[in-house]
């Protein structure tokens, strides 16, 4: 099952020149010609997920409560629990901390399972 965050969002290209004098600007590029490779490379338009509604949350499965703890990572628990390390950004996303670095030892961190339920309030 290959389910992305970005499905359904346009690919874009930076043609913007402020973009090109910012990135020349902070990382030292002095020749457009290097500035211009990372336009060429596309990116994703930024996605909006909604989370879910109250009504949508007691509907759902309850979510294993696991308690964080050295060593847990997004992708460890989403392998775990979803069978693929790909899927990490659902739990980010879930519990509204987007990084390890906003968990400490022993916080809550909740699983929604499974995963084509949460999927599917997504609307991915």
């Amino acid at each position: 099952m290959a389910l992305s965050r970005y499905t359904g969002t346009d690919v874009i290209y930076n043609d913007d020149t402020g973009y090109q004098q910012e990135f020349k600007h902070r990382y030292g590029r002095e020749t457009l010609n290097e500035v211009q490779k990372i336009n060429e490379l596309p990116h994703f338009e930024t996605v909006e997920l909604k989370y879910p509604t109250l009504k949508q949350l007691t509907l759902m499965s309850p979510p294993v409560n696991h308690i964080w703890n050295i060593g847990d990572r997004y992708y460890k628990l989403a392998d775990k629990y979803y069978g693929s390390a790909e899927y990490w950004w659902i739990i980010a996303w879930f519990n509204k901390k987007p990084t390890e670095n906003h968990i400490k030892v022993g916080d809550v961190v909740l699983v929604p399972t499974p995963l084509m339920e949460i999927v599917n309030i997504i609307g991915l």
